[in-house]
């Protein structure tokens, strides 16, 4: 199956499974103290030029969940964009396990912006004792909408932070794209962070997401929060070898750069069509645009993608690091035809 559903569809990277079956000779000390896991720390460090705390755990729910647990007390509360993730697509989890108020406004191309917190906080602190204490600023990079946090836009959220005394936590589960989108390197973007989640899943690993403390001191007692999280895994080598591989050499932003290039190149064949219309800038590797309603139904049949809001004819489609040049003219050749019928 060729699909633009998801990169959580994707395959896994070749260098990836190369470096699961060199990990798995003989045996390892368990929970995070064996070799391998020491070598990736360091390399997602170095990256990030950083000297922070580095915890995997296995999928980006729990990795926001356990973010925002350290974060936040039960009387203080999170303040997120409207479209967030941890907001909508979590199941509830970050506010049920925090047990904080989770507070929104709205987004802007999926943004959140400094005037919308400073605004919410206000808000919120005007009754005193009767209300939360907002702590925590929660941003996705890239948007839940495949838009990108410029640095300068970054730079602005972190003002408002310090500002108001709130931490910032910086969804990534997709980084990668949102690095390569911008040029930059990943520590420009998580000198802004707090808390960084730095996802593998959809950058090309089998599972695994890592925990950056780029603020040392929330780490303090993580490996007893990741414990009680029911996250800390006996073998982690298997995760750590994963995110080895992704970050040597940088193997990850030329994924990620690769995927980026090819929803440019889908994107470009149907604004040429004149018969797609973009709900948002295309960023990063993610599209949302209109789309003839008559073509939806057979292009997913034949390339399986995601309908985001059926009354407008809004699409989703995701490129991904194992799609390629030929998948996406094949896409676009049928979608013309079918737009000819």
């Amino acid at each position: 199956m060729i699909s633009f559903a998801s990169d959580n569809y994707a395959s896994a990277l070749p260098e990836v499974l190369s470096a699961l079956t060199e990990a798995n000779v003989g045996h390892a000390k368990a929970y995070g103290d064996d070799p391998i896991t020491a070598e990736a720390i360091a390399l997602i460090q170095k990256e990030l030029n950083t000297t922070a705390p580095v915890y995997f755990v296995a999928t980006g729910t729990a990795a926001n969940t356990l973010t925002l647990k350290t974060m936040v007390k039960d009387f203080e509360s999170i303040i997120c964009a409207d479209s967030a993730h941890i907001n909508i697509q979590e199941a509830g989890a970050p506010a049920h396990l925090t047990g904080s108020k989770i507070q929104t406004t709205p987004n802007i191309e999926g943004k959140l912006t400094p005037e919308g917190i400073r605004q919410l906080y206000t808000g919120e602190t005007f009754w005193g004792r009767h209300s939360t204490l907002p702590r925590a600023v929660s941003i996705a990079q890239t948007t839940e909408f495949g838009t990108v946090y410029t640095l300068d836009e970054l730079a602005a959220i972190r003002t408002v932070c310090d500002e108001l005394n709130l931490y910032l936590h910086i969804d990534g589960a997709r980084l990668f794209n949102a690095a390569a989108a911008l040029n930059c390197s990943l520590a420009d973007i998580a000198q802004y962070a707090d808390i960084l989640c730095l996802g593998g899943t959809k950058a090309g690993l089998m599972f695994g997401e890592a925990i950056i403390f780029i603020n040392h001191t929330l780490g303090k007692n993580f490996d007893r929060r990741q414990k009680l999280g029911l996250q800390l895994m006996s073998k982690t080598r298997y995760v750590s070898a994963q995110f080895k591989a992704l970050m040597a050499d940088g193997l990850g932003l030329k994924a990620a750069a690769h995927a980026n290039a090819l929803a440019q190149r889908l994107w470009k064949g149907l604004e040429d069509s004149g018969l797609a219309t973009a709900a948002f800038p295309i960023e990063s590797n993610q599209l949302f645009v209109q789309l003839p309603e008559k073509v939806i139904a057979p292009l997913q049949e034949a390339y399986p993608f995601y309908t985001f809001d059926p009354g407008q004819n809004l699409v989703r489609l995701i490129t991904s690091h194992d799609n390629t040049e030929e998948d996406v003219d094949n896409l676009l050749e049928l979608f013309n035809t079918l737009t000819n019928q």
